[in-house]
């Protein structure tokens, strides 16, 4: 199935993330809730479902998913969804410390897509464009880039439709999925080998973000509930900075 937009943002401790996301890992619920509290302590944060990447890559401005696994965490949030993605802020550039930091956004049905890369902290390399306009292109362009350049995955006009002088050789969606690829081993947006990784194998625990002191209460017997479910609800329970 493919993906048609994502706003995402992964922070890489392991030297191979692709290796750690084929083992398919189980998202750390608690460390998931913790990074929430953390970014959004201006919020009540309020644990809803766990997903996957298929269905959460790009939630609403209301809603987080995050999945926090061995060496790296991914996390799907609208304020990745940025023109120009060095204006990401700081707290979201580096809040875990890691080694890495990778941005992919993209939006199939406007033609727009986004990539952004620091190391420890430090900007290397952002594109932001749609098929006319590139809206961002900071940093040197890295080996895998060129052949999108090359004019090597041109975009697929439909309908006699010819590009104009200034269209760009690729499709930008298709630009930012190759960076997801290249530092994250699978595609959005490009059918998987047989038994390659899909978005649909990597599961996030899903937020709603209220104002503070907003945030709905639970009647008692619901509580009781709640605390009694186990498997895949079973995560829902009291932090520092869940409201329930």
């Amino acid at each position: 199935m493919t993906v048609h937009s994502a706003s995402t943002l992964w922070y890489v401790d392991t030297p191979d993330p692709v290796a750690v996301l084929r083992d398919h890992p189980e998202p750390d619920p608690a460390a998931a809730a913790a990074l929430a509290g953390q970014l959004y302590a201006e919020h009540d944060v309020l644990p809803i479902m766990i997903g996957t990447l298929n269905g959460c890559a790009a939630p609403d401005r209301d809603e987080v998913y995050i999945g926090c696994y061995p060496g790296l965490t991914v996390v799907c949030t609208a304020e990745a969804a940025l023109v120009r993605p060095t204006k990401l802020p700081d707290l979201l550039v580096r809040p875990l410390a890691s080694e890495q930091t990778y941005l992919v956004s993209f939006d199939a049905t406007l033609h727009w897509g986004a990539f952004a890369h620091w190391e420890r902290g430090e900007f290397r390399r952002s594109f932001s464009s749609t098929r006319v306009d590139i809206l961002e292109n900071e940093g040197l362009p890295m080996v895998w880039e060129r052949p999108f350049w090359a004019g090597e995955h041109p975009v697929p006009w439909w309908g006699g439709t010819q590009p104009g002088a200034q269209s760009l050789p690729f499709d930008p969606p298709d630009f930012a999925d190759a960076a997801n690829a290249e530092w994250l081993g699978f595609h959005y947006r490009t059918p998987a080998e047989p038994g390659g990784l899909v978005p649909g194998d990597l599961a996030v625990c899903g937020f709603t973000l209220y104002p503070k002191g907003q945030a709905p209460q639970p009647q008692p017997a619901q509580s009781a509930a709640i605390r009694r479910k186990r498997g895949l609800f079973g995560w829902l329970h009291r932090t520092a900075r869940v409201v329930l």
